[in-house]
């Protein structure tokens, strides 16, 4: 496969799943839209398109103007195309507002390494099997998806965030949260003006210790999981 991925942030880039891709032989071209990067035309010559996450929230299209272009074409390409489509966090909360859903600032926000419960649709589903009913993963967002239309089925939940990730019809899948962690993805991370903000406010002064000894201690546990659904998302793409 040829994927193409859409990323928002030098820092926030594929992480873990590059060495899958690399492993399997399959190859990726980003757009580094934050950069003013120019997307391409289309998606010819591309196989799936990958979103990743962001500091800016999707209403931010003052802000961040490429935003409107990224939204149309990621419409088209999902929509009207039907390439498959992974969105991480930013990504997820795009596809959500594309497909018809909304998104909005999260009354609670999530920020540390917490649980995610499967739920009766993701545990029979494709995307999270042989994944355990609730796994912990790392958390860094203030908005998140509010309602999806009838088409979408919710995969994963929180209290806090009840869509934690989802799927359009058999193509299309966005988690909130993050699996492709590696060992330098908080210090990186921490780094970003508004991901600092809202660690402090979470986890006070200390908060990049305290996330990265989190991170530190469930790394064999993100590892599994990560590898686990990369394969199942391409299952997905395989009988999609």
């Amino acid at each position: 496969m040829n994927i193409l991925v859409l990323q928002h942030a030098e820092a926030e880039h594929p992480g873990v799943f590059r060495s899958f891709l690399d492993e399997d032989g399959h190859s990726w071209t980003t757009v580094h839209l934050y950069r003013g990067d120019p997307l391409p035309e289309s998606m010819a010559g591309y196989d799936a398109l990958w979103v990743l996450g962001g500091p800016m929230d999707v209403w931010q299209e003052d802000e961040n103007p490429w935003l409107v272009a990224e939204k149309t074409f990621i419409r088209r390409a999902v929509m009207d195309e039907g390439f498959p489509f992974l969105g991480l966090c930013l990504g997820h909360q795009l596809l959500a507002e594309v497909v018809g859903g909304t998104v909005g600032p999260a009354a609670e926000p999530e920020i540390g390494v917490l649980p995610v419960n499967m739920t009766v649709e993701g545990a029979s589903g494709i995307l999270f099997d042989g994944i355990d009913p609730v796994f912990p993963v790392l958390q860094w967002h203030s908005a998140m998806v509010t309602a999806l239309p009838s088409d979408c089925k919710v995969l994963a939940t929180t209290d806090a965030c009840p869509v934690q990730a989802f799927s359009w019809q058999t193509r299309a899948h966005g988690v909130q949260f993050h699996l492709e962690v590696e060992s330098d993805t908080v210090e990186s991370w921490a780094a970003i003006p508004e991901y600092a903000a809202a660690l402090d406010l979470a986890l006070g002064q200390n908060g990049v210790e305290i996330m990265r000894t989190a991170c530190a201690d469930n790394a064999e546990k993100f590892a599994s999981t990560a590898e686990r659904f990369y394969i199942n998302w391409m299952q997905c793409c395989a009988q999609a």
